[in-house]
Parts: C-alpha cells; sequence; structure tokens
C-alpha cells in the first residue's frame, strides 16, 4: 500500500509539473496523470509489439515464462477489463485474438485496446476516485495506479524481450 500511495504522490506530481509549464490547473489530476502515463506506455508497448519480429511471438526464454504474443494478449485483455472498470462500463467484448494468431492481428489486438483504455480513461474525473469497484475490490485511485504499474511492468518485460533477441527497446533507441 505505501509503495501504491507513492506511485500516487510520484504521478500527481508528474502532472503538476507539466501543468506548472502550461499554467493550466487540473480539476482531476489524478486520472489526468492516469491518461498521461497510459499514452506514455501504449506508445512504448505498441512500438515494442512493432519491433518484435513476426518469427519471434512465440520466444519465452524459459519454459515457465509466458511467450511474447502471450503477452500481447495478455496487455489488451488487461486494458479491457481494467479500463472497463475504471470508466464504469462493461467490459468489450473478446474479439477471440489469441497468442496463436499472426503478429499483425496481435498487434491490431494491441492498439485497438489502448484506444478503448484511451476513450474509456476520457470519461473519467476525480470526482469517484474513492469510489470501491467491485471487480478488483479496491478503489477506482488503486485501479487507476494498477493500470499504470502494470503497463510499466508489462513493457519491462517486453523490453528484456527484445535485448534478449539482440534488438534495442524503443526507450533505449537514440534520440532522433
Amino acid at each position: 500500500m505505501k509503495v501504491l500511495i507513492l506511485a500516487l504522490q510520484v504521478a500527481v506530481a508528474t502532472v503538476v509539473v507539466a501543468q506548472s509549464q502550461t499554467a493550466k490547473i487540473s480539476s482531476s489530476p489524478v486520472a489526468d496523470t492516469a491518461r498521461f502515463w497510459l499514452e506514455r506506455e501504449a506508445k512504448n508497448l505498441t512500438a515494442a509489439a512493432e519491433a518484435m519480429p513476426a518469427d519471434k511471438y512465440d520466444f519465452h526464454p524459459t519454459p515457465q515464462q509466458m511467450s511474447f504474443a502471450h503477452l500481447m494478449t495478455h496487455i489488451a485483455g488487461s486494458n479491457r477489463k481494467v479500463c472497463s472498470s475504471i470508466a464504469g462500463e462493461s467490459q468489450p467484448k473478446d474479439n477471440g485474438v489469441t497468442d496463436k494468431d499472426a503478429k499483425d492481428k496481435l498487434l491490431a489486438d494491441v492498439k485497438a485496446s489502448f484506444d478503448y483504455c484511451s476513450s474509456a480513461l476520457a470519461k473519467v474525473d476525480d470526482a469517484k476516485l474513492g469510489e470501491e469497484l467491485p471487480e478488483f475490490g479496491h478503489t477506482r485511485a488503486y485501479v487507476m495506479m494498477l493500470l499504470v504499474a502494470g503497463l510499466a511492468d508489462h513493457y519491462s518485460l517486453a523490453a528484456t524481450y527484445l535485448r534478449l533477441n539482440s534488438i534495442l527497446p524503443p526507450t533505449a533507441q537514440p534520440k532522433k
């Protein structure tokens, strides 16, 4: 719980700093922060999915670890579940994509899940942060931070899989 509170404080501080640069004060700094990090992680994870060659989507370092393809289906499914819960909406229907599908289908599913998350979180403000979300047994604020932390964790794993295949992850690429 202390880690979650610290993550929330860091996230809010990020938005406050960004807002001080634009002189705009937000009435929903937590929701704005979640949207900011969602956009950033969506960019990173999509770029990682694009960088992994199609013939490496079945890669997993050990038999116990999920494949890169499974990571992508996990991300898409998690996005739909978590973002619908945060927005107070019914979870969108699963589109049937599995980790056995081709890279282009998996990539399209990941992108669609991020598009859904962006539209779902666009409707959220800070008015109901303390409301418990039954699907998770925690508050909306907690689940928003869970989304952000989960996406960072997913990117870390994707970046590791890329590096194990001698591919430099998107965030390690030289600035253009």
